[in-house]
């Protein structure tokens, strides 16, 4: 939602500013300057990118215009999770929650969390890792470098939607000077007519320059920031999950896991130590 104020603003104080100094808008609205900056943007985007990078693309550009989901209501759902889960293994054992991380989307611990069961690979990685430390054959220190490799490698598989808009719109500023020099080279063809066609031909050539530079700097630069910044949400997420695992199989209680993965939540987002500690409490509650 923030994202279509931030590009309503940007037209309207573009748009805004050109009819206050007296531009007709009519003038803007060059259909073929149009197809050859939109065409050849999406042309390049599809040469230069894979498939499957063109659908996670479109994936993380619908993403930008729905909330984030990391929130703090969130984390302090997954904060109940992973302390239900610590605490069951602490209690029966750890093949109490074998059954849970096996199946998770019929766990009944795990549906109490519809959110969380809601990010697919969030609760696989969990459950991945969890596996881990049940199979008891991996040292702490060896878990949390296969967790940081697993990471490193979403990163960067997430990070290929924004190389690829970020490389666009590096490319619109030139892609609207090409479409200009069109426009020049049909006003060299009418340099003999009336002075009215000629300046309209002018006109006309300006405007791909005009929208090569917004649409660079205006639209696709700052949607590509913005699916950065989820991504490295997203990725404080695992992170999340990470530290609490790793504190789990160090052999510390369930609340003091938690603890640790309270501490890597980003403020912003972080609930206190009485808010996690209140939520733990009602899941022992519940459980009894």
């Amino acid at each position: 939602m923030v994202a279509i104020v931030g590009l309503l603003i940007v037209f309207g104080s573009v748009l805004g500013g050109f009819v206050w100094a007296g531009g007709p808008v009519a003038v803007l609205i060059v259909w073929s300057e149009y197809l050859v900056i939109g065409g050849t943007a999406v042309g390049t985007v599809i040469v230069a990118t894979p498939a499957k990078v063109l659908v996670n693309t479109v994936k993380k550009l619908l993403g930008v215009f729905k909330p984030s989901p990391f929130s703090k209501t969130l984390y302090v759902g997954g904060l109940k999770l992973l302390y239900e889960l610590f605490q069951l293994a602490r209690r029966d054992g750890l093949a109490a929650i074998e059954t849970h991380i096996e199946q998770p989307d019929e766990s009944k611990l795990f549906q109490r969390y519809p959110k969380i069961l809601a990010n697919h690979h969030g609760i696989q990685f969990l459950c991945d890792s969890l596996r881990i430390v049940l199979m008891g054959s991996v040292p702490p220190y060896d878990l949390e470098a296969m967790m940081d490799a697993e990471i490193d490698i979403h990163h960067e598989q997430e990070g290929k939607p924004v190389e690829a808009l970020t490389k666009v719109g590096d490319a619109l500023p030139g892609i609207g000077i090409v479409a200009a020099v069109l426009g020049i080279v049909i006003t060299m063809q009418s340099i003999a007519g009336p002075v009215e066609e000629i300046g309209e031909h002018v006109a006309s050539a300006l405007v791909g320059t005009f929208l090569g530079i917004l649409l660079s700097y205006g639209i696709v630069q700052p949607l590509a920031t913005n699916i950065e910044t989820l991504n490295s949400a997203e990725g404080r997420y695992y992170h999340f999950f990470k530290a609490g695992v790793v504190a789990f199989a160090k052999g510390f209680a369930p609340i003091i896991s938690v603890e640790f993965a309270r501490r890597s939540i980003f403020t912003d987002d972080r609930p206190s130590f009485d808010e996690m500690e209140t939520a733990c409490k009602e899941t022992k509650e519940k459980a009894a």
